[in-house]
């Protein structure tokens, strides 16, 4: 129980972290080429974690598993992150990280109808919370919303919703490191795949009469330079590698609704971090967020530590 809670904690820590150091290299490398170096060089980490936990629990990947690796890699890599870079080029970034910080929302529901996780009254409570604090952060009443924009953040959303939901169902077989690192593996190559479609020039004409020429041609190795590389190792090694493969082994003593919660925090503690590194102002709104988001997680956590202490689970 108390693992859980400490592989949440670092979760956290790397995926709140994320946007304060890609601020460092932000309009260097495109978003889909760095999601494809992210999650390659992710799987490239956990490998050996990978291969030494299916060697300890006498486990081999038939076809089946590796199919189901794949199915998992294409829902919450290659598909759920491009959409989401998509939904960026219409909504904006605020807009788009609101939405799919509530993913949340999207686990609980899932959870309960494929997983049979009950829904208690606390989680109804820290999602409405988070929900509230997330909103008043980002304040997308300031904001023109373009509804091609919402409707793709929130497939996004849904997509990685399922990573999460159908990952935990695995966890349980083959651990967090395997499930992190094979899912890496193909949704890595599923996304090279879409890269080298790119460079057909009909497809790359479709994209920029779409208004995405971000999508057009998109490059494998250029934007690496050794300045960079420090930062490009961090959100791949530590974000990727580090931060998906303790939400994973978190998915081994809690339920995926509450871990799912990591995702509340980012809108929460990322303009603390922002603050601290970039000096960026804290605004009302943004402090009002956090104090709501930080109220409605401890209203999921701290009454399953007690519960744990009772132990009545």
């Amino acid at each position: 129980m108390k693992k859980g809670y400490l592989y949440i904690a670092v979760a956290v820590v790397m995926f709140t972290s994320y946007e304060v150091v890609l601020k460092f290299i932000a309009g260097q490398i495109n978003s889909v080429q760095l999601t494809l170096c992210r999650f390659f060089i992710g799987f490239l980490f956990l490998l050996p974690v990978a291969l030494s936990t299916l060697k300890q629990r006498g486990k081999r990947l038939d076809g089946g598993s590796m199919a189901f690796f794949i199915l998992l890699g294409l829902t919450g890599i290659a598909l759920s992150m491009p959409i989401l870079q998509m939904a960026v080029s219409y909504t904006g970034s605020a807009v788009a990280a609101v939405l799919f910080s509530c993913n949340p929302v999207f686990v609980t529901f899932l959870a309960f109808f494929l997983l049979h996780e009950p829904i208690k009254p606390r989680h109804i409570a820290a999602l409405a919370l988070e929900i509230l604090g997330t909103v008043v952060i980002i304040s997308p009443w300031d904001t023109r919303l373009d509804m091609k924009g919402v409707s793709l953040a929130l497939l996004s959303t849904l997509l990685f919703s399922l990573y999460g939901v159908m990952g935990k169902r695995k966890v349980a077989e083959f651990g967090g490191a395997v499930v992190t690192c094979f899912s890496f593996l193909f949704g890595s190559l599923i996304v090279l795949a879409f890269i080298l479609l790119t460079h057909i020039p009909a497809v790359a004409q479709m994209f920029q009469s779409m208004g995405l020429d971000s999508f057009a041609e998109i490059p494998i190795f250029s934007g690496y330079t050794l300045e960079n590389l420090p930062y490009v190792l961090y959100v791949s090694v530590g974000v990727a590698g580090i931060g998906f493969y303790a939400y994973f082994l978190a998915m081994e003593h809690q339920p995926a609704s509450v871990v799912s919660l990591v995702y509340f925090f980012k809108p929460a503690l990322s303009p603390v971090l922002a603050w601290l590194i970039h000096k960026e102002e804290i605004s009302q709104n943004m402090l009002i967020g956090i104090v709501s988001i930080v109220a409605g997680s401890l209203c999921a956590i701290v009454p399953g530590i007690l519960e744990a202490k009772r132990g009545k689970i």
